[in-house]
């Protein structure tokens, strides 16, 4: 028997059930990694949930008046950040504690002895009283516009396995006020539970959720794709490589607008022009949207990234399409056209830019087929 024939028959028995389980593992894997993530989710939420009431508690026993509440958020948001790392802000601490305002009374209707450990109280109070995730309760507490609004969009997540995308588009698109307008609203509510495909959350979405990575005190600084990890890797050396006016300052930092999260690819800060440089990568075209969002990117690095003796940032769109690479400077914010100009004359121009960014796409291709020759 030739060894092509013996394979045939050692592999066939093998194939017929193989996809079979392989598909019944992966379901099994997709099931754990949703349960662990409601697992942490329960007492993440508690434990927001009984921080807000200490907060609220220690106000309200006179040790802080009313005008000092701001001080006592901004000395608790240093002293846990330095403690715990990230997830501690102003804004966070304002919303476990606007948190528990809006469920103060969860410790009478759950019936839970408040010397229960934290394991014990998260477990019950989530079992009991917080089905939904952290998430969800954010935008609901921060969102809604009235008591009954909120426990609208609260019944409804809950009985339509709602995901985070799908609530807050619900929100967004005033569900609430044209079901209470409608005629028919047992129709409108039946639509309304039909999520549609940019609703959809993965299990490995869900893990890497930045509050949830916030909670755990985990890094999320990573890349949904290698490709554009390693573009973000060849041009942050290829302009360090230019000289000694591009000082690194940051790769995938995270910042938060209102109640949406986003990542800056690199941020560098230029020493000539005294200024951030804001950098985005983009895998596909270049559209309206990207200058749009880099306008936003702009105005939160200026508030809140720029010193006072420092220049206004400035933004570097790169779209690297795979057969059209584009890169464009965002220069609109600058207060002059002499200062917009002098930024022009010290940056890396576009063309150059594009350049670099077909090279590394060329390197990073023959890579992939196993050329390590090239460099």
């Amino acid at each position: 028997m030739t060894d092509k024939k013996k394979s045939r028959q050692t592999t066939a028995p093998l194939a017929a059930g193989y996809n079979a389980m392989l598909s019944d593992l992966a379901g099994l894997l997709e099931q754990a990694r949703r349960a662990s993530i409601r697992v942490v989710n329960a007492i993440m939420t508690a434990t927001y949930w009984e921080i807000g009431r200490r907060i609220v508690e220690y106000e309200q026993a006179g040790a802080v008046r009313a005008e000092y509440g701001s001080a006592l958020l901004k000395r608790l948001s240093g002293d846990l950040t330095r403690k715990f790392g990230r997830g501690f802000s102003v804004d966070n601490l304002e919303t476990m504690r606007l948190f528990y305002q809006t469920y103060p009374d969860v410790w009478e209707q759950a019936a839970i002895p408040k010397s229960e450990t934290a394991s014990r109280i998260s477990t019950n109070l989530s079992a009991d009283k917080f089905p939904l995730p952290w998430s969800h309760y954010v935008m609901l507490v921060k969102r809604s516009k009235s008591p009954e609004a909120r426990a609208f969009y609260e019944a409804e997540a809950l009985r339509g396995g709602w995901s985070v995308r799908q609530l807050d588009r619900q929100m967004s698109t005033l569900f609430y006020e044209r079901t209470a307008l409608s005629k028919n609203k047992a129709g409108m509510l039946t639509k309304g539970t039909k999520p549609r495909p940019e609703d959809v959350v993965t299990a490995e979405e869900e893990i890497k959720d930045p509050l949830v990575l916030e909670f755990l005190g985990l890094k999320d600084e990573y890349s949904e794709n290698e490709m554009e990890e390693a573009l973000i890797h060849h041009l942050e050396n290829f302009l360090l490589e230019l000289g000694a006016d591009f000082t690194f300052v940051g790769r995938q930092r995270r910042l938060r607008i209102g109640d949406s999260w986003y990542r800056i690819d690199l941020i560098f800060y230029h020493r000539r022009l005294r200024c951030l440089v804001v950098i985005d990568l983009k895998l596909g075209a270049f559209t309206h949207a990207d200058a749009g969002q880099m306008h936003m990117y702009l105005n939160y690095a200026r508030e809140h990234w720029t010193h006072e003796d420092e220049n206004p940032p400035v933004g570097l769109i790169l779209c690297a399409e795979k057969s059209h690479a584009v890169a464009r400077y965002a220069l609109e914010g600058l207060p002059n056209k002499v200062l917009a100009a002098e930024y022009k004359m010290a940056l890396p121009d576009e063309k150059s830019l594009v350049a670099e960014i077909n090279r590394t796409r060329e390197i990073l291709g023959a890579r992939a087929k196993g050329d390590n020759n090239v460099d």
